[in-house]
């Protein structure tokens, strides 16, 4: 078996960057920097570094009614809203006009909806769920795809 150098470089390099810390401090100036090696006066403080990206709690228990539902071969929408979020009507409106059955749990009005917004690790609405996947916001032609594969 052949492992490339790629590979081995990135195997190098994992540990590496999660060793390696970010610092911020402020000069005399007022200015804040931010490093990896912080002046020796300075008093610079550890950084957490969060990846801008999602991995949400596991979800089985909330989707374990949406695969029984899809079990019978409907596809079961269902949509985390708010009543201020204009790209929450605009989601409800086009369902609406494209006559997809969904349900609705307003995340400030439902304790249910409330709960499971949480479970999901809800961000901002709309969460929507199609079967067992999930979408985040909404783009007409982002749901179309997910609801029709």
């Amino acid at each position: 078996m052949r492992i490339s150098r790629r590979v081995l470089l990135s195997l190098w390099l994992v540990p590496v960057l999660a060793v390696a810390g970010v610092y911020t401090w402020t000069d005399t100036n007022g200015r804040v920097h931010f490093g990896d090696r912080p002046p020796p006066e300075a008093a610079a403080h550890p950084v957490e570094i969060k990846l801008n990206s999602y991995s949400g709690p596991p979800i089985v228990s909330i989707y374990q009614d949406y695969q029984r539902a899809n079990a019978a071969g409907g596809k079961r929408v269902t949509i985390y809203t708010a009543t201020w979020c204009g790209i929450c009507k605009q989601a409800t409106a086009y369902f609406r006009s494209r006559n997809i059955p969904f349900r609705e749990f307003d995340v400030e009005k439902s304790a249910k909806g409330r709960k499971d917004f949480q479970r999901l690790g809800g961000r901002g609405v709309p969460v929507i769920l199609v079967g067992d996947r999930r979408m985040n916001g909404f783009r007409k032609d982002s749901f179309d795809k997910l609801y029709r594969d």
